[in-house]
């Protein structure tokens, strides 16, 4: 077993050692996208829940199953569709937090199952995913933290109408998995001509920033990780930016999983996917480029559609690999919020240095989860447009998230040669993290002279729009008090020096006039 491989182990036992979490972040907000909420609890309708748990269910069933479970845990479940397939199954999906429905500060997390419809061991697995949570959510101390800090989304099934006709392909008999857009063959990427379940599931994964996800298939043993495509066809290593934490990612699904982790095909149950056979147009693959969503493909039963007496087995085979994956989000990589100087959160841009891949802070409350290999230093960077960039050098352990945080100064206005605003304004701070000081910036006071600032704002937003550029008016707000705080004293020196040549002025002109004021003869 090598090095990485002993890492992920001695990681996944500080999991199930870990009774509680320090790593919560922000306050709580209670609306979530209406886009993608089309179902809530509400619309629940009374049904029975009568097939076994370990059996194969029709698509009416797997609703009625999913509505059913959503009901007893309305606590932590949120049920809601995506869209629909060809013949017009809802999409479901179920969310499971302590605060399903809300946006938080916290990361979130998607399982897709039966992307191809002759493979339905997935969406069985992740209804069995989501009661075990149900069940143990108040008692089991790894399912306790991915409830209290995790946002999870469970898609059983993404191709229903394959599902019912028992075939790989959709009912249009499109391969889902061929269908995204693929940075190899850029020609075939207008997402209108893609089928309406691969632009449910790209609209999804656009519109809730999920940090990392898997979609679960069968016909073999392994856990698979991108790049699955090459520029010229051939099979080979693709490897991409981010290659040692997918591959950290990998084996931490592996490693629990006996079967899986002593494959003889591949090496501690883990591929790249083009090493083991290229593929163009897959989900993996564009969750990464244009998701900004670290994503494995898990290959979870080696019959792809096995007896139903087997699938007790497969579920306990791979249930712990499944919540260690999810609890990984909390329990690695780089985490914090970007903020600016005024404590406005900011949707920066997160990157690392040496690794080709950004991810961006959420609008709502700047909070970021950047998942990275342990074990080194990194160099992280927040930037955004309009404020001074700053990297810090941090640390990740092994079983520990590394939290830090920014607080980001706007930039100056400068008249002369340098940035300004109708330049590309860019700045940088450079820091060293460490555990006992957030990573931080100075506090703007933004009290003084507040009329002439608004006056200002309403200009600069106005010159702004009339130059057809996109600026935050936060940013321009933040550079116009910034502005008027260093030029105060100015302005007071100014009025006060041209008060003393006032009064020397009328003085010398009095001493004129008296010197030269006629004698008055008596």
């Amino acid at each position: 077993m090598g090095s990485l491989g002993l890492s992920v182990l001695r990681i996944a036992a500080l999991l199930l050692a870990s009774t509680s979490s320090d790593f919560c972040f922000g306050q709580k907000a209670a609306e979530l996208s209406d886009s993608l909420r089309l179902t809530m609890r509400k619309d629940l309708r009374p049904v029975s829940q009568s097939k076994s748990q370990f059996s194969y269910k029709s698509n009416t069933e797997l609703e009625d199953y999913m509505k059913v479970l959503a009901r007893k845990c309305e606590s932590i479940m949120l049920l809601y569709s995506i869209g629909t397939s060809v013949l017009g199954f809802p999409l479901w999906v179920l969310e499971i937090s302590d605060k399903s429905g809300d946006i938080e500060a916290e990361p979130a997390f998607k399982y897709v199952g039966n992307l191809h419809g002759d493979e339905p061991v997935g969406r069985e697995l992740l209804l069995l995913l989501g009661d075990w949570l149900c069940d143990n959510y108040m008692k089991d101390p790894l399912a306790a933290l991915i409830v209290r800090d995790v946002h999870l989304h469970l898609l059983p099934s993404m191709n229903p109408d394959g599902f019912k006709l028992r075939s790989r392909n959709n009912a249009n008999n499109v391969d889902l998995n061929r269908d995204f857009p693929d940075q190899f063959f850029p020609q075939n990427n207008n997402e209108d001509l893609r089928q309406p379940e691969t632009r449910a599931i790209m609209n999804w994964t656009r519109g809730l920033n999920f940090v990392a996800s898997a979609s679960l298939h069968g016909g073999a043993l392994v856990a698979n990780y991108p790049w699955d495509g090459t520029s010229d066809g051939s099979t080979r290593y693709s490897q991409c930016d981010d290659d040692k934490t997918f591959q950290y990612l990998a084996k931490l699904y592996s490693g629990p999983h006996v079967n899986m982790h002593q494959s003889t095909e591949f090496s501690e149950g883990v591929t790249n996917g083009a090493s083991w056979y290229p593929l163009y147009g897959g989900m993996q693959d564009w969750n990464y480029i244009h998701g900004k969503c670290m994503d494995l493909t898990l290959e979870i039963s080696e019959n792809k559609w096995p007896p139903e007496n087997e699938l007790k087995d497969i579920w306990e085979a791979n249930r712990l690999s499944m919540l260690l994956l999810v609890a990984s989000l909390v329990k690695s990589g780089v985490h914090g919020r970007v903020l600016s100087s005024r404590g406005t959160p900011l949707p920066a841009t997160i990157s690392v240095k040496g690794i080709n891949f950004t991810v961006f802070a959420s609008k709502k409350y700047g909070d970021y989860h950047r998942l990275l290999s342990p074990g080194r230093d990194y160099e992280v960077t927040a930037s955004m447009h309009g404020y001074i960039s700053q990297t810090a050098v941090v640390l990740v352990e092994e079983g520990k998230a590394a939290l830090l945080d920014f607080k980001l100064q706007p930039m100056a206005l400068d008249h002369g040669e340098g940035a300004s605003l109708g330049q590309n304004a860019t700045g940088s701070q450079k820091i060293l993290y460490n555990e006992s000081s957030r990573a931080g910036g100075l506090e703007l006071n933004s009290e003084s002279f507040i009329s002439m600032k608004d006056v200002l704002v309403e200009q600069l937003v106005s010159w702004r729009e009339q130059q057809k550029a996109v600026y935050d008016r936060d940013v321009i707000s933040e550079i116009v008090a910034a502005h008027l705080k260093t030029t105060s004293f100015c302005l007071v020196f100014g009025v006060l020096i041209g008060f003393i040549f006032f009064l020397c002025r009328h003085r010398a002109f009095s001493k004129v006039q008296k010197a030269t004021r006629p004698t008055t003869i008596l």
